[in-house]
């Protein structure tokens, strides 16, 4: 039996899953990426007990068939753009679909049917988060983060950066840059 929880992927979230599954003394094989794979039948009062608990701890228990798959999604996502060394050069549909094993047309449409917004929309989101983190570590250039996403070009990367934050990175860089002779100066 496989169990989706929705969580932020941490240390503390599996150890919190792993203590409740414990707790209710439910045998389970594995807990990783939002999915805990469990040993043996769990009765109704247990799932019930387990998905009340995980709710006071901001955790989500999904039950769901279409809200499993986008939290799938999701974490391929995240995966692909926050803990890859290197955004995959296929393209990002190819990707998903082939990680997932469905039809990216039928993943797009239950994404966007559960999430109102479009996969692309949901990529370009973390993305942009990357380049502010990477922007904020001062190690590459524009040009370097640019390539290092793949985008077509700085400009490219810039118009979108924009278009998220409102900022451009060049300025989003300076207002780090003041922030921290703010501190140096107090």
């Amino acid at each position: 039996m496989k169990l989706y929880i929705k969580y932020m992927v941490s240390l503390r979230c599996k150890m919190l899953v792993k203590e409740e599954l414990e707790k209710l003394g439910i045998n389970y094989t594995s807990v990783d990426l939002g999915m805990v794979k469990i040993e043996d039948n769990v009765t109704e009062k247990q799932l019930e007990t387990f998905g009340k608990n995980l709710k006071k701890s901001g955790l989500e228990l999904l039950d769901n068939e279409r809200n499993i798959l986008v939290e799938k999604i999701k974490s391929v996502i995240v995966e692909m753009i926050h803990y890859e060394d290197e955004v995959p050069k296929v393209n990002d549909s190819d990707y998903i679909s082939e990680e997932l094993g469905y039809d990216y047309t039928y993943l797009s449409n239950t994404f966007s049917e559960v999430k109102g917004i479009t996969i692309q929309q949901y990529i370009i989101m973390h993305k942009i988060e990357k380049v502010k983190e990477l922007l904020l570590y001062n190690e590459l250039t524009l040009t370097e983060i640019a390539h290092k996403l793949h985008y077509s070009s700085v400009a490219h990367l810039s118009n979108q950066f924009k278009k998220i934050t409102g900022l451009t990175p060049t300025y989003f860089k300076e207002l780090k840059e003041k922030r921290e002779k703010n501190l140096e100066d107090l």
